[in-house]
């Protein structure tokens, strides 16, 4: 006898939270749902079986604006230096609705030019790499000294 189970469908939900500071003052946050990448589903399929390797844990930020895709592999214009570029997280689990089901990053930048910050990606490398998610925002205007802190959390329904 054939046994059926009940299943429910598992996705992904990923959330960015931006707080842009200028001498510990908050100038602006936002919070905003992001765009999960093929790239980044078929990445984390892989890492069930272990067919891939390492996890997501650096936070890259750019200056592009066009709109975030599924097909997206990169950021549009990614920021390489001025205190800007691809950065660690510092990655934990937390609760949102069972035990332990939202992987979070955490990263503050502190720019060192100025630059308008437009987007943010989560990847598996320092460099390159696959991207998991990407998301455009309103322009942070970076002053040399500002500080850029993103939360990325996503959800495992």
């Amino acid at each position: 006898m054939i046994q059926k189970t009940l299943r429910a469908p598992v996705k992904l939900t990923g959330q960015f939270h931006i707080a842009h500071l200028r001498d510990g003052r908050v100038l602006e946050e936002e919070t905003i749902f992001n765009t999960i990448t093929r790239t980044g589903i078929a990445e984390v399929a892989g890492l069930i079986n272990e067919e891939t390797s390492g996890g997501f844990k650096w936070i890259g930020v750019g200056t592009a604006t066009a709109a975030a895709t599924a097909s997206d592999t990169a950021l549009g214009t990614e920021l390489t230096g001025d205190g800007l570029a691809r950065s660690t997280a510092t990655c934990s689990r937390i609760t949102t609705d069972t035990t332990n089901d939202t992987a979070q990053l955490v990263h503050t930048f502190t720019a060192s030019d100025s630059h308008a910050v437009t987007e943010a990606g989560i990847f598996d490398a320092s460099a390159a790499g696959v991207m998991l998610a990407r998301q455009v925002f309103t322009a942070k205007n970076m002053e040399n000294g500002d500080t850029l802190q993103i939360t990325y959390k996503v959800d495992v329904d």
